[in-house]
């Protein structure tokens, strides 16, 4: 463990879930929690298991977590896993990879109940990505293969959270060489000391929210109604409401012409990569990966 005062003297509770969709808002729930508290590089306590939303979950959903209907029956509702949940964040700072996401769930689940979630600092690894980094993309799994982090049970919920403890610490690790080492400093870094779910539509996956703020055309991965898998390039526009559902407005290059994406049928995001030069940016990429790695690996762990 990285030799910070705060990272001795504090409890972190690294936290994930996978859910039926990917708005609370609309309806969607929580299918899985997973919680690791830790302290001093010390596991204090966890928790990992499925959960049954009450509802369906969507076919978006399940191509990205594989979390079907079959494995959820007879599994714990929320409300029954509540007070551990509870007591593993309680008098912890959470770390989340995309907290509003995550947390977005578990505030609306609690206030479903009637359950009151103590007041805690939040870290999100994924603002600390954007702001103090510069990763090729900054999904979990992509700033883990960039800083050689094995990953396995991509999309499962205590997989991340190991994962995201993982870049954590390699964060941590950087920072320290930076000369940051107060939690203070990382809380100015992210902006915020505690979570605040953003006013507006708060629970977009990091691609899919870049895209739309670039405007840059991507590649997705769509379902159909039917069922049916397509791919399509898309120049995103802006993300609506409209009854239970949001959707992505984008001009669609195969259709030739605007068209409205169901975000929990959109199952893949990526950069477009163009003909011309399309073997010069993965090279790029992977030269600038090897040179993060040989950094990262150079410096040394301290007690």
């Amino acid at each position: 463990m990285v030799n910070i005062d705060f990272l001795s003297e504090n409890e972190f509770t690294f936290f994930d879930v996978e859910t039926t969709g990917l708005d609370p808002h609309y309806g969607d729930r929580i299918c899985e929690v997973a919680l690791l508290r830790c302290k001093n590089g010390k596991t204090l306590g966890s928790f990992q298991g499925l959960v049954n939303p009450e509802r369906s979950i969507s076919s978006g959903a399940y191509a990205v977590n594989g979390i079907n209907q079959r494995m959820l029956k007879g599994k714990p509702i929320f409300k029954e896993i509540a007070p551990k949940v509870i007591s593993l964040i309680e008098n912890s700072i959470i770390v989340c990879h995309n907290a509003p996401f995550d947390l977005g769930f578990l505030h609306a689940e609690c206030r479903r109940e009637g359950i009151k979630i103590p007041a805690s600092p939040v870290i999100d690894t994924l603002i600390l990505a954007r702001r103090c980094f510069r990763f090729y993309r900054n999904s979990l799994g992509d700033i883990a293969l960039d800083l050689g982090i094995n990953i396995a049970g991509v999309h499962r919920a205590m997989a991340d959270v190991e994962t995201t403890l993982a870049v954590f610490t390699r964060f941590m690790q950087d920072f320290k060489v930076r000369g940051i080492t107060t939690l203070e400093e990382i809380f100015s870094l992210q902006a915020s000391s505690r979570y605040q779910r953003p006013k507006g539509l708060s629970a977009i996956p990091p691609h899919l929210e870049e895209a739309v703020e670039s405007k840059k055309p991507v590649k997705i991965k769509y379902v159909s109604a039917m069922g049916t898998h397509s791919v399509r390039t898309v120049e995103p526009k802006e993300i609506v409401s409209d009854r239970d559902y949001l959707y992505l407005i984008a001009y669609c290059r195969l259709r030739n012409a605007e068209r409205n994406f169901r975000l929990d049928r959109i199952i893949e995001i990526s950069p477009l990569e163009e003909t011309d030069g399309q073997s010069g940016r993965k090279l790029k990429h992977q030269t600038r990966a090897n040179k993060l790695r040989q950094y990262m690996e150079a410096i040394k762990w301290q007690k």
